[in-house]
């Protein structure tokens, strides 16, 4: 579009970039995005704030914080808004130390955070452990900025202290919120009783959350999922027919990557598509090399119901992993996959 328009003697302007360079962020369109900072640089637009700001950003979420710290350090002038993209994208990369530094210098420089800071920071300690670090900055966004605590500031804590294993102390928290809780929050503690196998508050939130969210096909699976790893197959089933009776329906996962400039799509269990043969026949090496190695595919969430094998083929039909496969298959040795989804992305680099 922005070529068309160069064509046709309109000349791209910050408002135009500021348009554009969202979808690149939402579609993790690395390529497309460095083709745009180019023209910003020729255009003159790199040093407007506002600019700078949803580069970090775009370049976060296409998977190169590298790039997403070159933009910040080229910037004169850093704002709030500056100062919280950067924190933000240190958080996606599990690189919690790197955000508590940025925050620290943001209050040196003067810049005095808001709602949105602390929400950003409060995350970044969640996706990497820093439980004590994580609860002060929630405390001190009160006692220091005198700023009122939000339903997503405590949905962060929650999430801090569930992926820390502390689910006890998350429950108390959440009980004792000025807030009501909604979903997101009992969604959290629920994804980490899941994984830590605490069936007492798992079955407590469950019922919560189905309440909650009588219409939410994710939530149902999550809470089949809880009750498939019990092994309370009569729960599983009775969940999977108020699915049914209620004509809900769980999107399939969906994943793509990007090849010599084409897009690929993957969808879970999909069997019809290029080189499906030789896709199929490399997970089937890696999986045996993997057992090998000693790993043992997690089955318990398959219903019962149907043979090892089967199960063994639905876990490995997963969109990314197919995704992966095909990528190793059509690049050269060494290069970095990175597989999109539709939450965010995974990168692999391949040997």
């Amino acid at each position: 579009m922005i070529s068309r328009m160069r064509t046709e003697g309109v000349t791209p302007d910050m408002a135009t970039m500021l348009s554009i360079l969202p979808v690149c962020s939402l579609l993790a369109a690395k390529r497309q995005g460095k083709e745009i900072h180019g023209c910003i640089f020729k255009l003159g637009l790199e040093s407007d704030v506002p600019v700078g700001n949803v580069l970090i950003e775009m370049y976060s979420k296409c998977g190169s914080l590298r790039n997403s710290f070159q933009v910040f350090k080229l910037m004169k002038t850093k704002d709030v808004v500056t100062w919280t993209a950067l924190i933000s994208a240190c958080g996606m990369y599990g690189e919690g130390k790197k955000a508590v530094r940025a925050f620290g210098e943001m209050e040196a420089a003067g810049i005095v955070p808001d709602h949105v800071a602390f929400v950003a920071i409060i995350f970044a300690c969640s996706h990497s452990g820093l439980v004590e670090e994580g609860l002060n900055y929630f405390h001190r966004m009160k006692k220091d900025y005198k700023i009122e605590p939000r339903i997503e500031h405590y949905a962060c804590v929650v999430d801090l202290l569930s992926r820390s294993a502390l689910l006890d102390k998350a429950e108390d928290f959440i009980l004792s919120m000025p807030l009501k809780p909604d979903s997101s929050i009992w969604g959290a503690l629920l994804s980490a009783c899941r994984m830590s196998g605490d069936t007492e508050i798992a079955e407590r939130v469950s019922e919560r959350i189905i309440e909650l969210n009588p219409d939410d096909t994710g939530y149902y699976v999550l809470v089949s999922n809880i009750y498939a790893a019990l092994g309370k197959w009569d729960q599983v089933r009775s969940i999977r027919k108020s699915i049914k009776a209620r004509g809900l329906k769980k999107d399939p996962g969906c994943s793509w990557m990007e090849i010599q400039n084409k897009v690929y799509v993957f969808g879970t269990g999909t069997k019809f598509f290029e080189q499906f043969e030789e896709v199929n026949k490399l997970l089937g090496m890696l999986a045996g090399l993997m057992a090998k190695e000693g790993y043992i595919a997690n089955l318990q969430f398959v219903l019962h119901d149907i043979d090892e094998d089967e199960k063994r083929d639905i876990l490995c039909g997963h969109s990314e992993r197919l995704a992966i496969a095909f990528g190793l298959l059509n690049t050269k040795p060494g290069t970095p996959l990175q597989v999109m989804k539709i939450f965010g992305f995974v990168r692999i680099a391949t040997l």
